[in-house]
């Protein structure tokens, strides 16, 4: 019976490694998983910022607007960066006023852009930091799942004339 301590001992030990080793597997898959979940979220707010600034090219600024606009609707995910940041150079390039439906949806959606950037950005960084710890690399805790990338784009908030109230 004296013995029998170091069996608990032992059993609690193990219990709490292994909770902390489900805990862990658990949290870099939930990063991976909301890092995923931003990315796609993202990709729908450029796409929807990239469709708003072809309406307003076709209203009223023209070729080179819409051109960048479609192309950036069009790239494939090896080219979108560069397509995303020749869109937003056009865009502020022209003159937006944000009391014009079309020139205020392209402005909401660069705002709604921006969030959605900074929000990817942060779970891509704590995926990236829970993918690259000791344990987990040793254990291939993150195998299953490509690493997370960052999206490097230029800040796509547009400028508001300071004359007109932003809406």
């Amino acid at each position: 019976m004296p013995h029998m301590w170091w069996v608990v001992a032992a059993s609690v030990v193990v219990g709490l490694v292994a909770a902390y080793l489900i805990w862990t597997a658990g949290r870099v898959e939930r990063l991976q998983s909301r890092a995923e979940l931003a990315a796609r979220a993202l990709d729908a707010h450029l796409l929807r910022r990239a469709a708003a600034a072809a309406v307003l090219a076709e209203r009223r600024f023209g070729v080179e607007l819409y051109a960048a606009a479609r192309i950036a609707l069009d790239a494939s995910p090896d080219e979108r960066e560069a397509a995303e940041n020749d869109l937003t150079r056009q865009l502020r390039s022209v003159p937006l006023d944000p009391g014009d439906p079309d020139c205020g949806a392209v402005i909401a959606a660069s705002r709604r852009l921006a969030l959605s950037r900074q929000v990817h950005t942060d779970l891509v960084r704590d995926a990236r930091s829970a993918r690259s710890r000791p344990l987990v690399r040793l254990l291939r805790m993150g195998r299953g799942r490509e690493w997370p990338r960052y999206f490097d784009i230029d800040d796509p908030t547009l400028a508001v004339p300071a004359d007109v109230p932003a809406s």
